[in-house]
């Protein structure tokens, strides 16, 4: 294997076990929803805190994808996939696997393995060029030293991506091991942490039969759920139960994924009509509102709202109803109150100055852009608010700002060339040295980032 490619395949290890893949540039599929990230904050900040790590605002980031997955990028983020929240039936399970990944975090893995593949790399090079003179001086006549030298160019790679594999192979059980300890620090079971791992190591038990367990980048299941088990059932708290009114939160979260990410035959098969839980309802009237009849939905979404009349989130649920059925004014009030009963309300205040510039209403105008102004402040790399600031600034006439808003609109969508484009025109509407005209020159002056390694 040449060196190059060794490269390439240790940094697509390292981006698997440790950051967001190297195709998704433009950032991956991200959901951003004010209910789910609050109760994710509210999972993960205790553990953050036994981790040490509370001062260092890591965010958790959910994933658009079906896939049972969690990983952690650049020691400020954990991502976890839709579809793990959805198959975690309790919060435990969840809260396990959040304190899996803040174990990885807290042991700084990810710059480790980063300077790990870096010391590969070099001892890789420096025997394959004494393979490769090995070679050169088989030139002479010495076949036999000729053929050593190619097994000295092909035998380090194989013998560092093995040593590699194994290096990750102790970072997930050092992740495991932290994680019962957070979860012990906080009085929370490892319970759940245990039977998600153990769930998944027989989903992959057959798979695993004659794998060489040298080449794995994680434990094989078995071992690791023996080994996790075995700490897990020393904590004190194994038998620790999730809270109720948690259990019922968590519950919620799950249906609001369903309902949103299944089509509707999907939601009705996991919430059939004779589960009448709120949880059920909930996951059954997006469903409704989002692929059959708006009045039917209009009308479960009022009865969540009189079962939970202080619920933020199903107020917001009907303004978001409202908005997308192509009636702006009807879902601002409901986005009002649900952002004055949210305790982080910045992704439903964007929402609600989305319905108001959807109004075109004029006198409504200065409000949305005050909102999305706050907003942005303090969800700076939203493009959506850019979005809707610039429709405002453009009901205002007032194109330099909107040009602006739409440029940083584009970049924050990963869209460079439309971005500079366009913050090229904001920029010639701008007198020149005025704030407005620096935040475009910066915008116009962008330069496509490099590859991070090139294709041989």
């Amino acid at each position: 294997m040449p060196a190059a490619r060794l490269v390439a395949v240790l940094t697509a290890t390292a981006l698997a076990v440790g950051s967001v893949p190297a195709q998704a540039q433009k950032g991956p599929p991200v959901v951003r929803d004010a209910e789910i990230e609050q109760l994710l904050k509210e999972y993960t900040q205790p553990l953050l805190r036994a981790a040490g790590l509370a001062q260092q605002n890591v965010q958790v980031v959910i994933i658009n994808d079906r896939a049972f997955n969690a990983f952690v990028a650049d020691g400020r983020r954990i991502f976890v996939n839709g579809g793990a929240l959805m198959d975690a039936e309790t919060p435990n399970q969840i809260i396990g696997v959040l304190a899996h990944e803040t174990g990885h975090i807290a042991g700084g893995h990810l710059a480790r393995l980063r300077e790990a593949i870096s010391a590969a790399t070099t001892q890789s090079i420096i025997a394959m060029l004494l393979g490769i003179g090995a070679m050169v001086a088989a030139g002479g006549g010495n076949s036999g030293l000729g053929q050593a030298g190619a097994a000295a160019i092909a035998g380090p790679a194989q013998a560092v991506q093995n040593s590699m594999f194994g290096y990750i192979r102790a970072q997930e059980d050092q992740a495991d091991r932290a994680a019962v300890k957070f979860l012990t620090a906080t009085g929370q079971s490892p319970k759940g942490m245990y039977e998600t791992f153990k769930r998944m190591a027989d989903q992959t038990l057959y798979q695993s039969r004659g794998i060489n367990p040298y080449m794995q980048t994680h434990p094989l299941p078995s071992e690791r759920v023996a080994a996790l088990e075995g700490a897990a059932r020393q904590s004190p708290y194994w038998d620790h139960k999730d809270p109720p009114a948690l259990q019922a939160r968590h519950d919620l979260m799950r249906a609001k994924l369903y309902g949103f990410m299944e089509r509707p035959e999907a939601v009705a098969r996991r919430y059939p009509a004779s589960d009448t839980s709120l949880a059920a309802r909930y996951a059954r009237a997006i469903a409704a509102y989002r692929y059959s009849d708006p009045r039917a939905a209009a009308a479960s979404i009022d009865a969540l709202i009189q079962a939970q009349p202080e619920n933020p989130y199903f107020y917001e649920l009907k303004g978001q109803a409202m908005l997308e059925g192509g009636k702006p004014a009807e879902a601002i009030a409901p986005l009002r109150h649900a952002a004055s009963l949210a305790p982080n309300p910045t992704l439903i205040q964007i929402m609600l100055a989305q319905a108001l510039v959807a109004t075109r209403d004029r006198s409504r105008v200065d409000e949305a852009v005050s909102i999305l102004r706050a907003a942005l402040t303090r969800e700076p790399d939203s493009p959506d608010a850019y979005s809707h600031l610039a429709m405002a600034y453009g009901l205002k006439n007032d194109l330099p700002n909107a040009d602006l808003a739409s440029a940083q609109a584009a970049f924050m969508r990963g869209d460079l060339k439309t971005a500079r484009e366009i913050a090229t025109r904001a920029k010639a509407r701008f007198p020149i040295g005025s704030p407005g005209w620096v935040k475009a020159d910066d915008l116009a002056s962008l330069k496509p980032p490099q590859s991070a390694f090139r294709r041989q």
